[in-house]
């Protein structure tokens, strides 16, 4: 229990939303839905809509992420070409974050997404109580 096999992603695969993703991609499409849905770069990303920020203005932006989860954050979205970073050869040195046009494709379901979650947050909170006070 707990394992899935590649039998039972292949049969999962044949049916539902996930039957329009090819077999052989499949992997790598939960990777990319992992990483974009992670709740970092949601946030990264629905705040770099408004332009090009520094890392410090990014930090005040996105409450309660930790300097090394910020750094790791922005490496990856850099990585999979969601944002870009530039560096400007100045004194002090320069360093800003912008969304790539693949990220600006992805701003606006992301945003969509933080709307739901704050439009529902009393109905989900009272359910998890309820699970809590049932499950005690």
């Amino acid at each position: 229990m707990g394992t899935t096999s590649e039998d039972d992603i292949v049969a999962a695969a044949a049916i539902g939303p996930c039957a329009a993703i090819p077999v052989e991609q499949m992997a790598f499409v939960r990777l990319i839905l992992d990483r974009v849905g992670d709740k970092w770069s949601v946030l990264v990303i629905a705040v770099l809509e408004s332009g090009p920020l520094r890392y410090t203005d990014l930090q005040r932006q996105v409450p309660g992420i930790s300097q090394r989860m910020l750094s790791l954050t922005l490496r990856h979205l850099q990585q999979d070409g969601l944002i870009i970073r530039t560096a400007y050869a100045e004194v002090p040195p320069r360093v800003e974050y912008t969304l790539a046009p693949l990220g600006r494709s992805l701003h606006k379901i992301v945003t969509s997404l933080i709307g739901w979650a704050a439009d529902h947050h009393d109905e989900i909170r009272a359910s998890r109580d309820r699970a809590a006070t049932l499950g005690s």
